[in-house]
């Protein structure tokens, strides 16, 4: 258990000093999808920590589908949850609410509810914090599906696909099979190796969450543009930070008609896409580009996961051209 990693057993008690770190779930019209994504931070799917090590705090933005009582009545003690009805298109306000609960030291935020996690998540943002005393540390993100939603969806794709597929792992059982069943997000699509543009389970310590003034409110767009590439940048490119990533492990989108996955069509998607460009370039005065830093990698890399690190390596090797259009190294000296 990580108390015994952390050598700080009195703080991880139930009569210690409460959680080491509170993540923050946003959820607003996706009960079913969040539902799973709750299930996959509970303790006892989480691996190698104690409940009383986190918190999760859900805020849902008032919807006609809001997560039902019985669900919510299952939750176990570390869970909290808060509903509002402040109406906003954007969930600045309901992420930066649910912060502004935190008891832990670092604060993990997810604005997307749809996101499922594989089982070794909380342990590895632990330990990532433990790198650096300004680590950021970040989850690689992925689609449930063999292409992007945004494309599936035009051949078919829909919940009952994914509940098929979920199935076919037989998920909840092993929640690393998730990699089975999943591609890269449009955001993750570099690899590993190259810079990424965000990243939807992002922890850092809460006096750097502080500093940075949370996200952004001003990103009032619905479902918030940019607000999260902007947040994982400021935090990554912050003075002193240390960049981690968790490369083996893993949030995966579930489909939910979400605004840059949903069903809708690719004009209305394009148009939502520039529209979220021209704020960032009002709010920021210049265009968005992805964090540049140098990061660590931390964690165990499960078997399900390595073909993406495979891919990967094949993706910064092309990018430098070190790498054939056939795969085969084109380096002096390559063993063959």
């Amino acid at each position: 258990m990580l108390s015994r990693l952390f050598g700080k057993a009195d703080r991880n008690s139930p009569v210690g000093r409460g959680p080491i770190i509170s993540i923050v779930v946003i959820v607003y019209d996706m009960p079913e999808q969040a539902e799973n994504t709750l299930r996959s931070l509970l303790p006892g799917y989480q691996r190698g920590v104690e409940g009383e090590e986190y918190e999760v705090i859900v805020v849902e933005n008032g919807s006609p589908r809001t997560l039902s009582r019985d669900f919510l009545a299952t939750l176990p003690f570390n869970f909290r949850y808060v509903l509002r009805h402040d109406g906003e298109p954007s969930p600045a306000r309901a992420i930066n609410h649910g912060a502004s609960l935190a008891q832990g030291e670092f604060v993990c935020v997810m604005i997307d509810g749809a996101r499922m996690l594989t089982p070794g998540v909380v342990r590895n943002l632990l330990l990532g914090h433990r790198v650096a005393d300004r680590a950021v540390v970040a989850v690689p993100g992925y689609h449930l599906g063999y292409e992007l939603q945004q494309q599936a969806v035009n051949t078919g794709y829909n919940r009952a696909c994914e509940r098929e597929l979920l199935h076919s792992v037989n998920w909840p059982d092993n929640g690393y099979r998730l990699f089975d069943i999943a591609c890269f997000s449009g955001s993750s699509a570099p690899g590993f190796f190259l810079p990424n543009s965000e990243s939807n389970c992002i922890s850092l310590p809460l006096d750097l969450w502080q500093d940075l003034g949370g996200y952004d409110e001003r990103f009032d767009l619905r479902g918030g543009g940019l607000i999260n590439l902007d947040l994982y940048k400021r935090a990554c490119e912050a003075q002193g930070v240390q960049h981690v990533i968790a490369l083996g492990e893993g949030t995966f989108h579930q489909f939910h008609g979400g605004v840059t996955t949903g069903g809708q069509s690719t004009s209305v998607r394009e148009n939502y896409i520039a529209l979220s460009h021209a704020q960032y370039r009002e709010l920021r005065g210049q265009e968005f580009r992805s964090p540049q830093t140098q990061p660590l990698f931390l964690g165990e890399i499960p078997p399900q996961a390595q073909k993406f690190v495979y891919y990967s390596a094949a993706r910064i090797l092309a990018e430098r051209g070190e790498l054939s259009p056939s795969g085969e190294s084109i380096r002096p000296g390559a063993v063959a």
